[in-house]
């Protein structure tokens, strides 16, 4: 089975890329855009062991088991650079070293690729670096950026790259994709509702049981919410989710990360740091902590994007319409929930989980924007 059979795409795109990696002359920049989650990064690795596969054979490329395509997956092919930000934003000394590693050319390939994640993240004074780059690069280098959407990428970016828009996948496809990994079906069915589209959510929902429990606990937050003082609980539950996902997701990476550092610089474990060594301990303490901030901002959307599926189901309840709950069993609050409301208000609260992950994204006070949703739900 090759890279491609294992991505949910749909095939014309899928065609459409493969048709381009097997030519002489590949669009130099690309924008992988839509899908839910993960998607867009998945197509994009995909695309590039493709264009750095060892088959002669250009159908035959994204083999997935020849040399070229194991070490692009794995993030260690010489021609390959994959670079995805633990920080907040982009900065430009960061845009730099990509621009000027765009300039060497490929030592075991045939082409240089640059893969840029969260392009949406770069303020427009670090995209001003990359444009030259993107808009005139070496014959040998391709970039391949990933967003969310087109509009979060600023326009100057976008309108030198070929767009690849990814639809979300379906829940069926996902829930076989689970399947196939070994997941009971009724679980592989309800970690794909549940997900969104991500595949790679609906995983860890299906194989981490903590995973599935605070999803399911989130849900139910602002179903309880009846005062002022149980939004602002509600509120702070939130918060500190994230900051137990991102000790969970940081911990012993942090501590390998140190102890590696330690072992450089040849200091033992538990050992006093020499003055002169501090700054490069201060250093890497200061990237751990840009990388758990950056992991309990995408917790906390990814908890108001959950939230919005709660509003979802209770304005089907509300017009009565036919479609599924994606929260089926939470039907009775949400019945309870529902019968207290309207559908205007209903729609007024989607409304503001939509501001709320506006704010998030830009990096507004958390607590104050979690504080001001939920009690939005006091009723």
């Amino acid at each position: 089975m090759s890279l491609w059979d294992a991505l949910l795409a749909p095939e014309p795109v899928t065609a459409q890329l493969r048709q381009d990696a097997s030519s002489q002359a590949p669009t130099h920049a690309w924008l992988f855009t839509g899908g839910a989650g993960s998607l867009n990064r998945q197509a994009a690795s995909v695309f590039a062991a493709t264009l750095l596969c060892d088959q002669p054979d250009p159908a035959d490329r994204g083999c997935g088991t020849c040399r070229g395509c194991v070490t692009v997956m794995n993030g260690s092919h010489a021609d390959f650079t994959h670079f995805r930000t633990e920080a907040v934003s982009i900065s430009i000394d960061e845009a730099r070293e990509l621009v000027l590693k765009a300039q060497d050319r490929p030592s075991v390939s045939r082409w240089r690729v640059i893969l840029l994640e969260d392009t949406e993240c770069m303020p427009e004074r670090t995209s001003n670096v990359l444009l030259k780059a993107i808009e005139e690069p070496p014959p040998h280098t391709i970039w391949l950026l990933t967003a969310p959407s087109p509009a979060d990428v600023l326009v100057t970016i976008r309108s030198r790259c070929r767009p690849v828009q990814l639809p979300v996948p379906q829940t069926q496809a996902i829930a076989a994709y689970l399947e196939s990994t070994g997941v009971e079906a009724g679980l592989a069915h309800r970690a794909a509702t549940l997900s969104l589209g991500d595949a790679e959510v609906a995983h860890r929902l299906a194989t981490v049981p903590q995973a599935l429990t605070r999803r399911e606990d989130l849900a139910r937050l602002p179903l309880r919410i009846r005062t002022l003082s149980s939004a602002m609980e509600a509120a702070e539950r939130l918060i500190s989710l994230a900051e137990q996902d991102a000790a969970d997701a940081t911990q012993q990476r942090d501590a390998a990360e140190r102890a590696e550092l330690l072992a450089m610089l040849g200091i033992a474990e538990g050992e006093r740091v020499a003055p002169t060594l501090r700054a490069q301990v201060r250093r890497l303490e200061e990237q751990q902590k840009r990388r758990a901030r950056r992991i309990q901002t995408d917790t906390l959307i990814r908890a108001v994007a959950d939230i919005q599926t709660v509003l979802r189901d209770a304005l089907t309840l509300q017009l009565g319409a036919q479609a599924p709950l994606l929260n089926e069993y939470l039907r009775e609050p949400l019945q309870e929930y529902a019968a207290r409301t309207s559908p205007a208000q209903t729609l007024s609260d989607v409304q503001a989980v939509e501001t709320t992950l506006r704010r998030l994204r830009t990096n507004a006070n958390a607590r104050l924007a979690l504080e001001a949703l939920m009690s939005r739900f006091v009723r």
